[in-house]
This record gives structure tokens, C-alpha cells and sequence, in this order.
């Protein structure tokens, strides 16, 4: 019987030390593989390149420059703007002789305007300056501000009655906010208000859309009681100006960027020909309110 548990013994102690090496030898092959794996990495990185965001929301075309790869891209938050972009570019004589191609981004979300900026791969951008002041953009990569639009005053609007900015008035008041975190008119502004008079998301109800036009459509639904947003000209027709409460002015407002490595001074002056041709054409008048920094006669 003794024999039996001390063959028994020398089994388990057997099989443990087979377990530890067993073990040791495959953390040494996994570290070794890692290992190599890294250097390899590393010692041909630069064939890599820079790995760019990807988006399925874009408008491309060629510019009949034959043999020349080069691609002018561009990023936007607004479709219509995207499509007025994307025909004057292709049409433009400086973009003719410096690009074979044109890529307009239509970006969706916040992530996809951090991720453009961030990697720096757009020529022409058309985003707020606390973006590109986030990733230092304009120290990396060379965007220059060449127009902007106006700012802007951020308000809680609701459909019959002047909304009170009082704990008691919207406590289980359903309200609208844009689910883009950066936005200051339809997230930041209304969040901050919310948090300084006491409210919470547990008391209050915020419901997110993905556009301030969208903001607009549900509150004339009454899906919700309120929204937060700009005050637009064109919202005269279907809302009163008597109904929206001011949160905040001098919201900073939209502007046009374009990446200057170099002293390209007839793409700045074509850039700035273009964005004011948009500015002019856009159905928005907030857009139509444009003003073009320095640097073209």
C-alpha cells in the first residue's frame, strides 16, 4: 500500500514539473515570437506608412492630371457641402496641375473629425478650432486658417413656451442634445447648464440625435420638449424667437483649414475662391456669413 501512494506521489510531482517546464518553455516561445515579431515591426515601419482613417462616406473624381497619384482630400461634416465642394474642386485649374485626384470625407461622428485630424491626412477641412488646437495641428501638420464663419449664440428652444433655466422647470423635461460630445451649441453648453443647476441624466431626460436638423424634426414631432442648438434665420418659420432662452454666446463657429507644408500660395488663393463660392451658394445663411483671413491679393 506504502508503495502504491509513494508511486502515486512521484506521479503527481512528475507531472507537475512536466506542467512548470512545459509552461516555462511556451511563455519563453511566446515572449521569443512577440520579440521578433516587434522587431520586425520596427525595422520595416517605414514601409508601412501612415495607416489613414477609413470611412465609407466620400465623393471621389479625377481631375484628368494623367500619371500623377496624388490625391487632394477633404474633410466635412455636411453633406451638402460636401457635394458643392466636391464639384468646384474637380473643376478648379490650380487642383487640375497639382492632383490627380479628389476625396471628399463626409465625416459622421466625432470620432471620425478627431481621427481625420488627428492623423493629418486632409488638405482642406472644414471643422472648429478646438479641434485642430487638440491635436496641435497647425504646429504638425500646417493647417492654416484661411475663412470662418461666424460665431454663434447657443439657446434651449421649445415649441409653446419659453423654457425656464430652473431646476424645477426641467426636472422631467425630455431634452435634445446632439450626440457629438464636441459640440458645443447641442452637447457642451446644455450639459453644462444641466450640471450647474443640479440636474443630472438620472432626472432628466436627454435624448440624443445626430444632427441639429434632427433636433429640429423631433421637437416639431414632440418626441421631446426641448432642444439645444443655434439659432438659425430660416427658424423664424416654424419656431418663435419669444420660446428660445440663451445659454451661452460667442460660441466659436466653423472654419475652413488648409494644410500648408509649403509656401503654396496658388493653392490658398484658389482654396479661399472656392469655400467663398460655397459660402455664397449654400441654402444655410449662417454659411453665407464668411470671412477669408489675409495672404491673397
Amino acid at each position: 500500500m506504502k508503495s502504491h501512494y509513494k508511486s502515486l506521489i512521484h506521479s503527481v510531482v512528475f507531472l507537475t514539473n512536466f506542467r512548470i517546464v512545459a509552461s516555462g518553455k511556451w511563455i519563453i516561445f511566446i515572449l521569443a515570437a512577440v520579440t521578433c515579431g516587434s522587431i520586425n515591426y520596427f525595422l520595416n515601419s517605414a514601409s508601412y506608412g501612415d495607416i489613414a482613417p477609413q470611412t465609407g462616406h466620400y465623393i471621389t473624381c479625377k481631375t484628368g492630371l494623367e500619371g500623377n497619384n496624388d490625391v487632394f482630400s477633404v474633410y466635412v461634416t455636411d453633406g451638402r457641402i460636401a457635394e458643392m465642394a466636391s464639384e468646384r474642386l474637380c473643376d478648379d485649374k490650380i487642383i487640375k496641375r497639382q492632383y490627380g485626384e479628389v476625396k471628399v470625407t463626409i465625416g459622421q461622428s466625432d470620432y471620425d473629425t478627431f481621427r481625420y485630424i488627428n492623423h493629418g491626412v486632409v488638405n482642406l477641412a472644414l471643422v472648429k478650432s478646438n479641434v485642430v488646437d487638440a491635436f496641435g495641428a497647425d504646429q504638425i501638420y500646417g493647417l492654416t486658417k484661411i475663412a470662418s464663419h461666424p460665431d454663434y449664440s447657443a439657446f434651449f428652444i421649445a415649441l409653446r413656451e419659453r423654457p425656464q433655466l430652473s431646476k424645477e422647470y426641467l426636472l422631467g423635461k425630455s431634452i435634445g442634445l446632439l450626440d457629438y460630445p464636441s459640440s458645443r451649441s447641442g452637447h457642451i453648453v446644455p450639459k453644462t447648464v444641466i450640471q450647474n443647476i443640479g440636474l443630472s441624466d438620472s432626472n432628466v431626460n436627454i435624448v440624443y440625435y445626430s444632427s441639429h436638423k434632427e433636433l429640429r424634426r423631433a421637437l416639431l414631432a414632440g418626441e421631446i420638449d426641448i432642444i439645444s442648438s443655434y439659432w438659425a434665420e430660416e427658424d423664424s418659420e416654424n419656431f418663435s424667437k419669444n420660446y428660445a432662452t440663451p445659454l451661452q454666446e460667442d460660441v466659436s463657429g466653423m472654419q475652413w483649414y488648409l494644410k500648408m507644408l509649403t509656401q503654396n500660395t496658388d493653392l490658398f488663393c484658389a482654396m479661399q475662391t472656392v469655400v467663398n463660392e460655397i459660402a455664397m451658394s449654400h441654402p444655410r445663411p449662417y454659411y453665407k456669413t464668411i470671412t477669408l483671413e489675409e495672404g491673397c491679393n
